[in-house]
């Protein structure tokens, strides 16, 4: 990766409907170098997707948690286990196995208070390899970016 394409990735982070016509005259090529390095950076799985960024308030889910998960054991089929079983809850965004006092970091966005309760009761902590939940409600996001820090050399 040279640095044409480290600026194409911070172009198409800050705008991915760039059509290869208006990314190729910031990066300097034309049209057909700079489409066949979007179509490489792709195949490579370095740009894994292209969505929209939606506002959660505007959608209905305004209320963001984070979900310090503990399990009863730390043993790889209740791992799969746990995985397995967050991923058909649409309420949970992001899950992170850390390192620390917990075992996973869950971001969960809701409607409100009564969908969290919900959430928790009925969903998350209904599952028997669940020791603790501990949750962090945000107040308000100071910061929050999709985009990754690529530095140009």
């Amino acid at each position: 990766m040279d640095a044409t394409d480290l600026r194409i990735l911070q172009l198409l982070q800050e705008n991915a409907k760039w059509t290869s016509k208006e990314l190729a005259s910031r990066v300097g090529l034309s049209i057909t170098p700079t489409y066949e390095r979007i179509r490489k950076l792709e195949q490579q799985g370095i740009i894994r997707g292209y969505v929209a960024v939606l506002d959660p308030e505007k959608i209905g889910l305004p209320l963001m948690a984070y979900c310090h998960v503990s399990l009863k054991e730390h043993v790889k089929e209740l791992l799969e286990a746990f995985r397995e079983s967050i991923m058909q809850f649409p309420e949970i965004v992001e899950c992170h196995h850390v390192a620390g006092n917990y075992d996973f970091l869950l971001k969960v966005m809701v409607r409100d208070m009564h969908h969290y309760q919900d959430f928790i009761v009925n969903k998350l902590a209904s599952s028997v390899m669940i020791s603790q939940v501990h949750t962090s409600f945000v107040i308000n996001t100071l910061k929050q970016t999709t985009a990754l820090p690529v530095e140009l050399e």
